[in-house]
């Protein structure tokens, strides 16, 4: 395609070590890994190593990696299930105010199911303080889920420190790090968590796969009725391509950083610059250092963002936030939940780059979108 790609946060391209190891696969090694003959020996194996690849990427056991279908089922397994696991006797969670949709819909649905919820503000950069984390805390909490790092405005939280908190008053700890990896350094013992969600295709894995981390010893129920296939927590016969290309996806994503999270860093940051160099009045949405490496979410002044996007879409391809909301004309729900001003939420881009995007991409897409900018506000003002 011609456009520069600079929506690496919806989704990654498949990498082509990715598809390699995933096509045997598809194609001469296609028994049941459930079955009792040669024909499960290969993909048994192959769901064997892709699970410890899985585990070194985050700093986890072989088995405490449960494979799902994405980061949505895994966050409704975590949520969910560990909700099921602990009541009668704790009914309470606590989300933030910017969580994905993955997150806020199964914490609504406990609502409906008789749960007290309690959702944490942010402050302007996107960040959940974990004083007000701590006070929204009660005896009967169950559990805390607050994102690694936000898709629309890549601002990291403070999860290592919430989830400390919510330890010393008995809840267990979720993290929802489908932004994370292969960006910046996951380690589920640094950061103290007991549950982490990852998706494939956010690190060039295919769509269609994911995986949840849950701790040893964590209470959690399945929310699915079947056999017992991943330790019972998810039933159903394995995707044995897909969680191979998992693995596959995460043994690049080792390899990789933290070499990646530098190059990334420099090139947003030269993109920042391009801009801010002819848009001086530019406005930064998210943290200035406490954020992803690949992930600038920026607001043109006197415009709309979706506009401005519109006119450079045959040199550029990019988001006003999450892919989930594309379609969605409101402004972001996670720039409201900053306290931005309706103007300046309007005129929000998010600019995600990745493994693919080079110098001259960066240049190119700079000079496009300045020039789109200068363009919408004549229009815009006459």
């Amino acid at each position: 395609m011609a456009s520069i790609y600079l929506d690496y946060n919806a989704t990654t391209p498949v990498a082509p070590e990715v598809v390699a190891a995933m096509l045997p696969f598809l194609q001469e090694h296609f028994g049941n890994p459930s079955s009792d003959h040669a024909y499960a020996d290969a993909p048994r194996r192959a769901i064997a190593a892709a699970r410890g690849e899985v585990a070194r990427l985050i700093g986890a056991r072989p088995d405490e990696i449960v494979f799902t279908s994405s980061a949505t089922e895994a966050n409704n397994l975590a949520i969910l299930g560990v909700a099921r696991a602990l009541e009668p006797a704790r009914r309470h969670a606590v989300i933030s105010a910017i969580e994905h949709p993955a997150v806020h819909e199964p914490a609504r649905r406990l609502e409906k199911l008789g749960w007290t919820l309690s959702i944490v503000t942010v402050d302007g950069y996107g960040r959940a303080a974990p004083a007000d984390v701590a006070a929204a805390l009660r005896p009967d909490t169950a559990l805390v889920s607050i994102m690694h790092a936000n898709n629309e405005v890549g601002t990291l939280q403070p999860v290592a420190e919430i989830a400390a908190l919510a330890h010393r008053r008995g809840a267990l700890m979720h993290t929802d790090a489908a932004q994370s990896a292969g960006k910046v350094e996951l380690d589920v013992e640094a950061l103290g968590i007991d549950l982490l969600t990852l998706a494939g295709h956010k690190f060039h894995a295919p769509k269609g796969v994911g995986a949840l981390y849950v701790r040893a010893g964590t209470p959690i129920s399945t929310v699915f009725a079947g056999a017992g296939q991943e330790q019972g927590l998810r039933p159903g016969t394995e995707a044995v391509a897909q969680i191979v290309a998992l693995g596959a996806a995460a043994r690049l994503a080792c390899a990789r950083l933290p070499q990646a999270s530098i190059r990334m860093r420099a090139l947003r940051d030269r993109l920042h610059a391009r801009l801010l160099q002819e848009i001086p009045e530019l406005a930064l949405n998210g943290h200035p250092e406490q954020r992803l490496p690949n992930t600038l979410n920026v607001s043109f002044p006197g415009v709309s963002g979706a506009l401005l996007l519109q006119r450079v879409s045959d040199r550029v391809a990019a988001s006003t936030g999450s892919a989930c909301h594309a379609h969605d004309a409101a402004p972001s729900g996670v720039l409201g939940a900053m306290d931005l001003s309706p103007q300046r939420a309007a005129g929000a881009v998010r600019l995600s780059v990745g493994h693919g995007t080079r110098e001259d991409d960066i240049d190119a897409a700079a000079a496009a979108l300045i020039a789109a900018w200068r363009a919408s506000t004549v229009a815009e003002h006459g």
